[in-house]
């Protein structure tokens, strides 16, 4: 019923249209968590790999190990597919042709690490995500740095260089 009563007062009065990016227009928006997901995926993958304990110490230790390492490769693609649908507009594409590459190399490595326990793949899917973050701050013209993260697997990560 508001609706339609909304509907004709808009054929007849012409209100123009409200336009945000999201339902509370922010506009703060950060790489930053799915770089340090993707960094725990591979942290979770060295510390399956070096699990020495037997039986159920093992088994806890492990199914613990999987379940982080699933969680935080979700996690890095649900951040990425925020600032994706929320942030990036065609004028950011279009100065960046290889960002939708990005994000999609992004989802499809993100599978693989839930998948398996490929190290290389988690390093790779770390790489992906540093270069959508570098891209991203380059849309706000925000030069940005390179260096090892401060904590294990100490992989490098890109950071706005303030």
């Amino acid at each position: 019923m508001f609706h339609k009563i909304f509907q004709t007062l808009d054929t007849k009065l012409g209100f123009e249209e409200a336009k945000a990016h999201c339902d509370v227009p922010c506009g703060i928006y950060d790489p930053i968590v799915a770089q340090i997901s993707a960094l725990t995926v591979v942290r979770m993958m060295d510390l399956m790999a070096g699990l020495e304990s037997e039986g159920v110490a093992r088994d806890n230790s492990m199914s613990r190990y999987i379940a982080v390492k699933e969680e935080h490769a979700e996690k890095a693609k649900h951040e990425v597919r925020i600032i994706w649908g929320d942030y990036i507009k065609d004028q950011h594409v279009e100065a960046h042709p290889e960002l939708t590459g990005v994000v999609h190399k992004v989802m499809q490595l993100g599978s693989k690490v839930r998948q398996t326990a490929d190290r290389e793949a988690g390093v790779a899917f770390v790489e992906a995500v540093n270069q959508f973050a570098e891209i991203f701050w380059a849309t706000k013209n925000v030069k940005t740095k390179k260096a090892k993260a401060p904590y294990a697997p100490a992989l490098e990560t890109v950071y706005p260089d303030l």
